[in-house]
Order: structure tokens, then sequence, then C-alpha cells
């Protein structure tokens, strides 16, 4: 007979449940909406830069100004990105797809999953779909499951987008120096996506990773009496269009399927005569992706009137995005120009030894993300500071690169940016969610330190 002792830990659930309720505890007390989060840590970098580096404060003001634009044309691809892919993931057969999934995970721990391989495959495709696409699953599971702790799947989910861009092809620092002209090539050369996204140190590090923070999500299950199951609406129906009264002859173009086949057919004609010409890999950019989807969007809304609607539709989940990444850009421009950034870097690296780079540089890169959430972008302020350091202490730069990715995907999990899209489609406040990544991100941060000490002298290059 259980002892009241046995009960009252059970009341208060597994030690797992436990540890992540610490995270969530100061969550809920602490952290603001998305846009307030961005503001703050924006105001941080003024006061920091201005205080802590030669800038004054209307070069603080100037840097600002000047790097508010930086972004522009990344947040039009980022906004447009979320759009298409949003509007794809609610698709009448994808939603069908995803029903026949969640079929799969017939309890709380096996909708986890499901939900978390899932992930992990839709993020290697693109991380925009895997954003949008995970928080829909786990609304389909909530359906046909009772007991799912609904901002624990979320925070599942959107861990694996993070962590599936560390050996997904599309992670832009992987892209970038894969192909010729690229900024370092003087120092390191042309280097394939085989010695860097897939070289054998990145390969285990990602799999013993995967394997922990499945099994601990997994775990972190809470008591019946702290269950927090998803209560909003569900898309059951198709999207809603309305029929002209009139079919006249601008009616009818408007509901031509044939004008949305041929846009489609335009697309993967151009998306596989790119594979067969310039490879997968080195096909799959942003900009590529994005066509992609508007294709794949052609064929799943039918017309052009269904293909606008579920654009318009989808556009809300945007709105966050687009209207932070000036922000954003204008914290990387007050970083990158007032020096801040580099002294963060040149502070970390004055201690670095041949065995500890890789180590300062995840540590490094983890700081700067919370400030320059655009890899590409960080990846221009850290590595000319880096890569030489590197180069010097005779390290192997793949292993410096894997580094560089864990670190600024790590902070993503504290960083809100791209969090904002799936909570915008569960209609879930940051607050109710951060808990859960901090938690999942502090296993991570200290098994990748760990790795990162370990795995370069234990595993050599190819």
């Amino acid at each position: 007979m259980p002892t009241a002792e046995t009960m009252n830990k059970q009341d208060r659930g597994n030690i797992f449940w436990r540890i992540s309720k610490k995270f969530q505890f100061a969550a809920d007390r602490l952290i603001p909406d998305a846009f307030v989060f961005c503001v703050i840590l924006s105001l941080i970098v003024f006061i920091c830069g201005w205080l802590l580096t030669k800038s004054t404060f209307m070069n603080m003001v100037t840097y600002w100004y000047d790097g508010f634009w930086t972004q522009s044309e990344f947040a039009f691809q980022m906004t447009i990105m979320v759009v298409v892919c949003a509007a794809f993931a609610k698709a009448p057969v994808i939603r069908r797809f995803l029903d026949k999934l969640a079929l799969l995970g017939r309890t709380p721990r096996g909708c986890m999953v499901v939900l978390m391989i899932f992930g992990y495959v839709a993020s290697f495709i693109n991380w925009a779909f895997c954003t949008v696409v995970t928080p829909i699953l786990a609304m389909r599971m909530a359906k046909k499951v009772k007991g799912l702790h609904f901002p624990m799947m979320i925070a599942a989910g959107y861990t694996c987008m993070i962590f599936g861009q560390c050996m997904g092809p599309s992670a832009s620092v992987y892209a970038l120096v894969a192909g010729k002209g690229h900024f370092m090539e003087d120092l390191i050369g042309v280097l394939p996506q085989n010695l860097t996204t897939y070289n054998p140190m990145n390969v285990v590090l990602w799999f013993i990773l995967a394997i922990i923070i499945t099994i601990v999500s997994i775990l972190t299950t809470p008591p019946a009496s702290e269950i927090i199951e998803f209560h909003g609406e569900i898309a059951d129906e198709d999207l809603v269009v309305e029929e002209p009264d009139e079919m006249t002859p601008a009616e009818k173009m408007n509901g031509s399927r044939i004008l949305m086949y041929i846009v489609a057919a335009i697309g993967l004609i151009y998306v596989f005569w790119s594979f067969f010409t310039v490879g997968f890999l080195k096909s799959l950019n942003l900009n590529f992706m994005i066509f992609l989807f508007i294709s794949l969007d052609a064929i799943v809304y039918n017309t052009p009137r269904k293909f606008i609607a579920a654009i318009r539709d989808s556009m809300a989940l945007a709105t966050d995005v687009m209207i932070q990444f000036p922000f954003y850009g204008a914290i990387m421009g007050m970083m990158s120009t007032s020096g801040l950034g580099t002294m963060i870097i040149d502070g970390l690296s004055g201690v670095a030894t041949t065995q500890t780079m890789p180590l300062i540089t995840y540590i490094s890169a983890c700081i700067l993300n919370l400030f320059i959430p655009s890899q590409g972008g960080q990846f221009i302020v850290q590595a000319p500071i880096i890569i030489p350091l590197a180069l010097d202490k005779g390290c192997y730069i793949p292993d410096i690169l894997n580094a560089f990715v864990y670190g600024d995907e790590a902070t993503n999990l504290l960083q809100p940016l791209y969090l904002i899209p799936a909570l915008a489609v569960v209609n879930v406040p940051l607050k109710k969610v951060w808990g859960y990544c901090a938690y999942i991100f502090v296993i991570m941060f200290i098994i990748t330190c760990i790795g990162l000490l370990t795995l370069p002298g234990m595993i050599g290059p190819n």
C-alpha cells in the first residue's frame, strides 16, 4: 500500500516534471510578450554599447536607425516563408495526413514520440514548415488523445525545428561555406556539406542530443491535476471561399484551375531542373524553399480564389515576425557597428586553447544569438574573429563551424522570434511555453558543452 510520502510525490509528478516547473514558474512571472522581449533586448544593447564602447549616445541612435533597415529583405523572405508554409500546412490534404499521423500516438507519451520524430523530419525539409506544422499536429493529437500537456508539446515541437537545423542541409552557414566566393574563402576555402553538416563528430553529437532530448521530453509528464490541455478551436472544415452569384468571364478566371496548375507546373519544372543541374543540397536556399511552397500551394489550393483566401488566412501568423525583424536588425546594427559584439567574442576567445576552441565558439555563439538571431548576420560578426583564431590554434574548421551552428540554434529556445508563428497557430502566449523551452535549453547546453570538449579529440576528421 502506498505511503503518504509516495502519494505526495506522485501528486507532484516525477523529477523531470518538478525541474521543468521551476523554469515555467519563473517564465509565468517574468517573461513578457515577444515584442516587449524584443524591445527590452534592444534597450540593453543600446545602453551597453553606449557605456562599454567608445560610441556616443548619438552614435548608438544612428546605429539603431541604420541597422533597423538592414533586415528588410530578410524580413520579407521570412514573412512570406511563414505565410506560404502555414497555408500549405493547413491545406485539407495535409490536415488529413496529420489526422492519420495523430492516430499513431495512442497515449500522451506516444504522441510525444510521434510529434518529435515527425518534427525532426519536417525540420530537415524546412524550418518554417516545421515551425507551423508541429503545433498543428499537436492540436490534431489533442483532439484524439486526452491528457496531453499542450505547452510542453509546443515546446518539444519547436525544439525539433531548432535542433533539426544543426544537421539540416538548409542551415545558412553550411550553405554559405559550401559555395564559391563566400567572404571567408581565402582562409578556409570551399567546404562541402559532407565535411561540415555530415562530418562524423557532428553526426555523433546530433544523435546523442536527439536521443536524450527526446527521452527527457517524453518523461516530462505532469500529474493529472496539472495537465493543461488544448481548449482552442481546431479547424476541421475546409477553408470557406464564397462563390460569385454570376459567373462572368472575370469570375471564371478567378475560379480557373488551369491557371493555378500552369503556375504549379512551371514552378515544379524549375524545382526538378535545379535539383538535376545544381544538386539537391545546393538548391535549398531560402528563396528556393519559398518558391517550392508557393508551387505546392498552387496545387492544394487549385484556383486563384482559393489560393489568395488561403494566403490571406495565414497572414496573421507572420505579423510579429514582420514587425520584429527590423528591431532585431537594429540590435544587430548596434552590436556590430559599436564593437560590442566583437568585445564579447574577444573576451571569450582570449582564454581559448586548441581543445576548448569549439566550446568557446559555442558559448560565444549562444550569447551573440540572443541579440543577432540571423545566423548569416551573426556569422559575419563572429567569423572574422573565431576562424583566424581557430586556424592559429590548429583546430579542425568544420568542428568550429558545427560549434557555431549549435550555439546559434541553442539560444533560439530562449530568444522567442522564431517561436512566434507556432504560438500564433495555437493562440498561446509566450510565457506559457517559454519555461519549457528554457528547461530543454539547459539540458541541451550541458550535453553540448561536454560533447564539444570531448568528441573532437575522440572522433577525428573524415
